[in-house]
């Protein structure tokens, strides 16, 4: 796997060989097509062409790689077109999400069926790192067209979706806007202050699947507490507790948080690392990574429908 590197770094050589990458790419592409108008080939050219006229411009100069790269920039979405790369019979590129939903090509309006493999283009995607999406945002990462998808799912920079269980809030935006978020939109969550709380889950007999939320602010911190109650087997009911951070996965790891039920002489108690909001609470309930138990179990350690839960955060 090649290193990601900086998107606004590289070097002279880096450039050239980059351009002598994409035109002999078009090259290759023009010598296998024996003239015969393929679009593949005229597209390859053109990036080919590009390079040149860029390099002419600049007095000899290589193109900046934002030069290469904008010749693969989706005319629906402005995301790029990467590998597999299909094109319509015109050749004008548009990426596979977009594709998808389009039921003619978004240029020239032509046809984008039969899907017409572009490999020439595929060539050239495969010798220049592309920016990760979340530039925008801050993230300064060029990477291979292999691994900018990995990349991009845990981007630092990608935005915060709302960290409430369920799906009914849509919000999403920067870490910094989250707090102001749930205490304008979500009033009805509590907020209790120092490292040694007790979160109250009132009425834990409600049929269905339910959800408590709570926030513990200490550390100069928030953290957001979270009970579900669940069938993720049919027919078996269980409650899933986890702590999360509003905040960085790196700032995470500088935190542990203990949930212990105690009463009728029983005690059950789980530690972690707290989750930040960016990884949610779906993965930790589908690989058990939070403290589970059944509703017989809960009902050991309830009171009269209530269940209490001794939460402890310390710093590592």
């Amino acid at each position: 796997m090649s290193r990601p590197s900086s998107a606004g770094g590289g070097k002279t050589g880096k450039h050239t060989a980059t351009a002598a990458a994409v035109a002999a790419a078009a090259a290759a592409a023009a010598a296998g097509g024996g003239g015969s108008g393929n679009p593949a080939i005229a597209a390859a050219a053109a990036v080919a062409a590009a390079a040149a006229a860029a390099a002419a411009a600049g007095g000899g100069s290589t193109p900046p790689q934002s030069e290469l790269t904008s010749l693969f920039e989706c005319p629906v979405c402005f995301d790029y077109v990467l590998p597999p790369i299909l094109q319509c019979q015109a050749g004008h590129l548009v990426c596979n999400q977009c594709r998808q939903k389009l039921s003619c090509c978004p240029t020239c309006r032509g046809p984008l069926t039969p899907s017409i493999r572009n490999l020439a283009m595929e060539k050239v995607a495969s010798t220049i790192p592309f920016p990760c999406k979340y530039a925008s945002a801050g993230c300064i990462l060029s990477l291979h067209h292999t691994e900018k998808p990995e990349h991009e799912e845990v981007c630092e920079f990608r935005p915060y979706m709302c960290p409430c269980p369920g799906a009914s809030c849509k919000w999403q935006g920067s870490l910094e806007a989250v707090m102001p978020h749930l205490m304008h939109t979500h009033k009805s969550i509590t907020t209790l202050q120092g490292e040694d709380i007790v979160f109250l889950a009132t009425d834990i007999n409600l049929p269905g699947a339910v959800d408590w939320v709570m926030m513990q602010s200490c550390f100069g911190h928030h953290f957001m507490l979270v009970l579900e109650k669940q069938e993720k087997y049919e027919g078996h009911q269980q409650f899933f507790a986890i702590v999360l951070l509003i905040g960085t996965r790196k700032q995470a790891e500088n935190f542990a948080y203990r949930l212990e039920l105690n009463g009728n002489r029983r005690r059950l108690t789980w530690e972690a690392t707290p989750r930040s909001i960016h990884d949610g609470v779906a993965a930790a309930i589908m690989n058990s990574d939070c403290l589970v138990f059944d509703t017989s179990i809960a009902h050991l350690f309830a009171d009269h429908g209530n269940l209490g839960i001794n939460v402890t955060i310390s710093m590592c």
